[in-house]
């Protein structure tokens, strides 16, 4: 597919998404999340990926929404018809992958700095690597505007202090990538010329699994912190029941027996 605002590859079982707006800072125009969707809805239906990383080009990751395409009025741009569809009815999703619907896990791979909306790749990607050269803030209150989802999302994630921190200094505060890994807010942080060969490698890994057994794992984990533990439990095994009955489930044992590489063919 063809994108102005994004690059969109595919290598082997690994989609890499790029936004690709490095002298606006990765700023999310409308345009741009219109084909950040696009690429999404791309990747989960094609069969070849099993793997999304995302990451950004220049010296930010992704600074938020693009303050200079937000109308005088404060609305939400909207480049379909007002309350015409389902998106339109739920919290500003701006760049967030789809992750309550889609399978393939997400890679985050966070360059440089990430704020306001780019902070929800941090909230809801499956593994999240930094660079050493990441930081993290959300400005909102620090422009009059009070921060929605992506501070909610940062409670879920960091200690409740920190996260309210966070959220009331504003632009006057950032976080180091060394802090966030302390926290548990990113896995690893990396050298920033390695970060995309590093998000790469743990790709690659993660590929050498089986790919359903990996989404299955993925939805269990994901839809079963919004449950009880015992549903959650029951619906982890209801996933884990349905894997079984794919060749996947029967070349995993088999291969092991064999002493050799399982050959995935992820059905």
């Amino acid at each position: 597919m063809s994108f102005d605002t994004i690059d969109y590859r595919v290598d082997g079982h690994t989609a890499t998404i790029t936004l690709n707006r490095p002298d606006a800072l990765n700023a999310l125009s409308p345009h741009m999340i219109t084909e950040l969707r696009a690429a999404y809805e791309e990747a989960e239906g094609d069969d070849k990926v099993w793997l999304l990383v995302v990451t950004g080009t220049g010296r930010a990751f992704c600074t938020g929404a693009d303050v200079k395409e937000i109308p005088g009025d404060g609305k939400v741009i909207n480049e379909s018809p007002y309350l015409s569809t389902y998106e339109q009815w739920e919290a500003p999703q701006e760049g967030t992958p789809p992750f309550r619907r889609m399978t393939k896990p997400i890679l985050a791979a966070i360059n440089g700095i990430c704020c306001g909306a780019g902070l929800d790749w941090v909230t809801t990607g499956d593994i999240v690597i930094a660079s050493d050269q990441a930081t993290f803030f959300d400005p909102h209150v620090s422009i009059g505007l009070v921060a929605g989802r992506e501070v909610v999302r940062l409670a879920r994630v960091l200690p409740r202090s920190v996260a309210l921190r966070m959220a009331l200094m504003g632009k006057h505060e950032r976080m180091s990538a060394r802090r966030a890994y302390e926290l548990g807010m990113v896995t690893e942080v990396v050298e920033h010329d390695r970060l995309l060969e590093r998000a790469h490698e743990i790709g690659d890994v993660l590929n050498s699994n089986a790919p359903l057994a990996v989404r299955g794992t993925r939805l269990a984990i994901v839809k079963g912190l919004d449950l009880p533990l015992h549903e959650a439990e029951m619906l982890a095994e209801s996933f884990r029941e349905r894997v079984t009955r794919t060749e996947d489930a029967l070349e995993g044992p088999k291969a092991f027996v064999e002493k050799r590489t399982p050959d995935w063919q992820c059905r």
